[in-house]
Protein backbone atom coordinates (compact mmCIF):
# COMPACT_ATOMS: atom_id res chain seq x y z
CA UNK A 1 0.00 0.00 0.00
CA UNK A 2 3.18 2.96 0.72
CA UNK A 3 4.92 2.03 -2.33
CA UNK A 4 1.09 2.60 -4.09
CA UNK A 5 0.46 5.72 -2.51
CA UNK A 6 4.50 7.07 -2.95
CA UNK A 7 3.93 5.65 -6.87
CA UNK A 8 0.75 7.84 -7.06
CA UNK A 9 2.26 11.12 -5.55
CA UNK A 10 5.14 10.84 -8.10
CA UNK A 11 3.06 10.51 -10.93
CA UNK A 12 1.07 13.71 -9.32
CA UNK A 13 4.02 15.74 -9.31
CA UNK A 14 5.63 14.82 -12.55
CA UNK A 15 2.27 16.21 -13.92
CA UNK A 16 2.49 19.36 -11.88
CA UNK A 17 5.74 19.65 -13.08
CA UNK A 18 4.89 19.31 -16.59
CA UNK A 19 2.13 21.43 -16.79
CA UNK A 20 4.16 24.36 -14.92
CA UNK A 21 7.09 23.46 -17.51
CA UNK A 22 4.73 24.14 -20.75
CA UNK A 23 3.52 27.71 -18.92
CA UNK A 24 6.63 29.32 -18.94
CA UNK A 25 7.67 31.19 -21.67
CA UNK A 26 11.24 32.28 -22.10
CA UNK A 27 11.97 35.92 -22.81
CA UNK A 28 12.83 35.46 -26.24
CA UNK A 29 9.90 33.62 -27.34
CA UNK A 30 7.29 36.66 -25.73
CA UNK A 31 3.93 37.29 -27.69
CA UNK A 32 3.12 40.31 -29.13
CA UNK A 33 -0.25 42.04 -29.71
CA UNK A 34 -1.94 41.25 -33.28
CA UNK A 35 -0.85 44.76 -35.18
CA UNK A 36 2.80 43.86 -33.80
CA UNK A 37 5.40 41.95 -35.70
CA UNK A 38 6.50 38.89 -34.17
CA UNK A 39 10.22 37.95 -34.29
CA UNK A 40 11.58 34.09 -34.34
CA UNK A 41 15.29 33.66 -33.20
CA UNK A 42 17.84 31.02 -34.53
CA UNK A 43 19.72 28.55 -32.54
CA UNK A 44 22.15 31.41 -31.22
CA UNK A 45 19.66 33.35 -29.83
CA UNK A 46 19.49 36.38 -32.87
CA UNK A 47 16.13 37.34 -34.47
CA UNK A 48 16.40 35.44 -37.83
CA UNK A 49 12.48 35.42 -38.90
CA UNK A 50 10.17 38.62 -39.04
CA UNK A 51 6.21 37.49 -38.96
CA UNK A 52 3.51 39.93 -39.94
CA UNK A 53 -0.07 39.22 -40.02
CA UNK A 54 -1.97 39.71 -43.28
CA UNK A 55 -5.47 38.16 -41.89
CA UNK A 56 -7.19 40.38 -39.85
CA UNK A 57 -10.20 38.27 -39.13
CA UNK A 58 -9.15 35.74 -36.70
CA UNK A 59 -12.35 36.00 -34.64
CA UNK A 60 -12.79 32.32 -34.17
CA UNK A 61 -14.64 30.01 -31.62
CA UNK A 62 -14.90 26.30 -30.95
CA UNK A 63 -17.57 25.82 -32.81
CA UNK A 64 -16.55 27.87 -35.64
CA UNK A 65 -12.94 28.00 -35.41
CA UNK A 66 -10.72 30.07 -38.29
CA UNK A 67 -9.39 27.37 -40.01
CA UNK A 68 -6.66 29.15 -42.53
CA UNK A 69 -4.28 32.55 -42.08
CA UNK A 70 -2.09 34.18 -44.38
CA UNK A 71 1.48 35.76 -42.71
CA UNK A 72 4.57 37.36 -44.28
CA UNK A 73 7.42 36.04 -42.96
CA UNK A 74 10.30 37.79 -43.63
CA UNK A 75 14.37 36.76 -43.05
CA UNK A 76 15.93 39.13 -40.80
CA UNK A 77 19.06 37.41 -40.45
CA UNK A 78 22.63 37.48 -42.44
CA UNK A 79 22.10 33.99 -43.84
CA UNK A 80 19.97 32.97 -47.22
CA UNK A 81 18.19 29.96 -46.15
CA UNK A 82 17.09 27.13 -48.24
CA UNK A 83 13.95 26.21 -46.29
CA UNK A 84 12.23 27.68 -42.91
CA UNK A 85 9.18 26.38 -41.13
CA UNK A 86 7.73 26.89 -37.91
CA UNK A 87 5.02 27.52 -35.73
CA UNK A 88 2.32 30.49 -35.22
CA UNK A 89 1.23 30.51 -32.09
CA UNK A 90 -2.41 32.31 -30.93
CA UNK A 91 -3.42 33.89 -27.31
CA UNK A 92 -6.91 34.96 -25.85
CA UNK A 93 -6.84 38.17 -23.42
CA UNK A 94 -6.01 35.84 -20.41
CA UNK A 95 -2.72 34.26 -22.64
CA UNK A 96 -4.59 31.17 -23.31
CA UNK A 97 -3.23 29.18 -26.16
CA UNK A 98 -6.30 28.76 -28.68
CA UNK A 99 -4.53 28.71 -31.80
CA UNK A 100 -1.28 26.58 -33.62
CA UNK A 101 -0.27 25.71 -36.93
CA UNK A 102 2.49 25.56 -39.21
CA UNK A 103 4.29 27.58 -41.84
CA UNK A 104 7.23 26.90 -44.67
CA UNK A 105 8.82 28.38 -47.24
CA UNK A 106 11.74 27.08 -49.39
CA UNK A 107 14.19 29.70 -50.41
CA UNK A 108 14.73 33.08 -48.46
CA UNK A 109 17.24 35.20 -49.24
CA UNK A 110 18.43 37.57 -46.52
CA UNK A 111 15.88 40.53 -46.34
CA UNK A 112 13.71 38.32 -48.76
CA UNK A 113 9.87 38.34 -47.67
CA UNK A 114 7.39 35.40 -48.45
CA UNK A 115 3.44 35.55 -47.86
CA UNK A 116 2.54 31.98 -46.68
CA UNK A 117 -0.50 30.02 -45.31
CA UNK A 118 -0.98 27.77 -41.69
CA UNK A 119 -2.99 25.19 -43.39
CA UNK A 120 -4.84 23.16 -40.41
CA UNK A 121 -4.92 25.81 -38.49
CA UNK A 122 -7.83 25.68 -35.63
CA UNK A 123 -8.13 29.67 -33.94
CA UNK A 124 -10.81 28.42 -31.31
CA UNK A 125 -10.76 32.20 -29.90
CA UNK A 126 -10.97 35.86 -31.06
CA UNK A 127 -6.73 36.22 -29.99
CA UNK A 128 -4.98 39.04 -28.90
CA UNK A 129 -1.33 38.04 -29.55
CA UNK A 130 0.72 36.12 -31.01
CA UNK A 131 4.50 34.59 -31.31
CA UNK A 132 6.58 32.44 -34.14
CA UNK A 133 8.71 29.85 -33.47
CA UNK A 134 11.38 29.34 -36.36
CA UNK A 135 11.56 24.93 -36.13
CA UNK A 136 14.10 24.51 -39.44
CA UNK A 137 16.41 27.11 -40.62
CA UNK A 138 18.44 25.46 -43.12
CA UNK A 139 20.94 27.31 -44.69
CA UNK A 140 21.22 27.45 -48.34
CA UNK A 141 24.49 26.19 -49.82
CA UNK A 142 25.86 26.89 -53.53
CA UNK A 143 28.73 27.60 -55.00
CA UNK A 144 30.53 30.55 -54.78
CA UNK A 145 28.42 31.83 -51.61
CA UNK A 146 30.97 33.63 -49.38
CA UNK A 147 30.72 35.40 -45.73
CA UNK A 148 28.22 32.32 -44.51
CA UNK A 149 28.42 31.90 -40.86
CA UNK A 150 29.55 28.19 -39.53
CA UNK A 151 29.34 27.31 -36.07
CA UNK A 152 32.80 26.74 -34.54
CA UNK A 153 32.62 23.26 -32.60
CA UNK A 154 33.97 24.00 -28.98
CA UNK A 155 34.80 21.73 -26.34
CA UNK A 156 36.57 19.33 -28.18
CA UNK A 157 38.94 16.87 -26.75
CA UNK A 158 41.21 14.17 -28.36
CA UNK A 159 41.50 10.77 -25.91
CA UNK A 160 44.79 8.39 -26.49
CA UNK A 161 44.64 5.78 -24.61
CA UNK A 162 42.71 7.02 -22.02
CA UNK A 163 44.40 10.14 -21.72
CA UNK A 164 42.70 13.52 -22.47
CA UNK A 165 44.22 16.24 -24.78
CA UNK A 166 41.69 19.15 -25.51
CA UNK A 167 41.91 20.76 -29.44
CA UNK A 168 41.58 24.19 -30.56
CA UNK A 169 40.84 24.88 -34.34
CA UNK A 170 43.68 25.77 -36.31
CA UNK A 171 46.25 25.84 -33.07
CA UNK A 172 49.32 23.16 -32.99
CA UNK A 173 48.80 20.27 -30.26
CA UNK A 174 52.05 18.26 -29.44
CA UNK A 175 51.29 14.48 -28.17
CA UNK A 176 53.56 11.91 -27.31
CA UNK A 177 53.43 9.29 -28.57
CA UNK A 178 55.83 6.12 -27.67
CA UNK A 179 59.12 7.77 -27.49
CA UNK A 180 58.29 10.03 -30.17
CA UNK A 181 56.33 13.53 -30.20
CA UNK A 182 53.43 14.68 -32.99
CA UNK A 183 52.18 18.07 -33.87
CA UNK A 184 48.75 17.68 -34.62
CA UNK A 185 46.14 20.60 -35.76
CA UNK A 186 42.76 20.11 -36.87
CA UNK A 187 41.60 22.78 -38.93
CA UNK A 188 38.13 23.15 -40.80
CA UNK A 189 37.21 22.24 -44.00
CA UNK A 190 37.20 24.95 -46.61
Amino acid sequence: MRIRMIAICGVVSLGVLSVSAQSVQSPSEQSVSLTQAAVALDGRGTPALEGTLRTTSLDGAPDTPVTNIRLVIKNVGPLPYGYVSGLVTFYDGSGIRCGEGIFKADELLASESVEVDTPGIRIRCAPTSWRIVATNLLARLSPGLTGVETARPSNLVISVDGEEHPIQLDRPMVLNLGERQRTIIVRQKP
